[in-house]
This record gives C-alpha cells, sequence and structure tokens, in this order.
C-alpha cells in the first residue's frame, strides 16, 4: 500500500490544501493528513475544530484520514507506515524551504517527499492570509472549503 502523510497546521485548511490533498488521493493509496502540533505555536482556531475542518471536508473520501501528532515528521511516518510525504508547492520560497526539509528527511529515513504543484487558482492562499481576513472580517469565504465556511457563519 502506497501511503503518504500531509503534514501541516491546517489553521484552518486553505482551498489549496483541500486541492492537494484531493490530487494526493489520485496518487497514493491512502493519505493521511496529519495536524501537527506545536506547543510554542499560537493557533486561531483549537485543534479539534482544525480536525473537524478537515474531517467534514473529506467525509466521503474513505482514503483519507486525519490524526494529529507531535515530533518529527518522520518519526510519525514510521509509526503509521508511511513511505511519502505529500507536500504543495506554491512558489519558489516555498520550493526552497520544503528542499531543505526533504533533504534532512531523506537523510536521516528513507522516506520520500513528494511536490505538487498548487493549482494557479489557489497558489496565492496560504493560512495566514485566510487568518488575516477572517480577523479583519474580510470575505474569507472565497479561499476556504465549505467545512469553514460552515463553522464560521
Amino acid at each position: 500500500m502506497r501511503r503518504a502523510l500531509f503534514p501541516g497546521s491546517f489553521d484552518p485548511i486553505t482551498l489549496g490544501h483541500y486541492d492537494i490533498i484531493k490530487r494526493g488521493i489520485h496518487l497514493f493509496d491512502e493519505v493521511i493528513v496529519a495536524i501537527g502540533v506545536n506547543s510554542e505555536k499560537k493557533y486561531m482556531f483549537s485543534l479539534e475544530e482544525r480536525k473537524q475542518f478537515l474531517e467534514e471536508s473529506f467525509k466521503n473520501e474513505p482514503n483519507v484520514k486525519v490524526v494529529d501528532y507531535t515530533g518529527l515528521t518522520i518519526d510519525f511516518c514510521k509509526k503509521v507506515n508511511a513511505q511519502f510525504i505529500l507536500r504543495g508547492l506554491r512558489n519558489p520560497a516555498d520550493f526552497e524551504f520544503e528542499k531543505a526539509i526533504a533533504h534532512t528527511n531523506r537523510k536521516l529515513s528513507k522516506i520520500e517527499t513528494v511536490f505538487l504543484l498548487t493549482a494557479a487558482k489557489t497558489s496565492f492562499i496560504s493560512s495566514s492570509i485566510v487568518r488575516e481576513v477572517i480577523k479583519n472580517n474580510g470575505d474569507y469565504t472565497v479561499l476556504v472549503p465549505d467545512s469553514v465556511r460552515v463553522k464560521l457563519k
């Protein structure tokens, strides 16, 4: 079984994340969406809310599993028997950042990172932009899946 881990904070999930996961379903037998928990980071949404957003978004996709984890991503990959890490790339800055992590992960383990370019229509969206729009009462609904829209209305 080809299993990929798609790690992130998903604070909140965006249409960019959604697109990468949906495309990943066609490449892997299972995609584990793994919400990384970092005690140092302040989140806008609780872990439970972020899990709900993801679970609701993929409730009709039996090959998508939503979990949370702490620690190194490669250690969690080993724990859930994921052979691949799935990552989305929006721009050259993402590539440079993700490339360094992918090289480190491969040096420390045999886990390969697979990069998918984000769709042109979602390449500008990031969770930090969405949070800023929400904080300032802007129209965030064009940036997130229905599961986030419904929760925040």
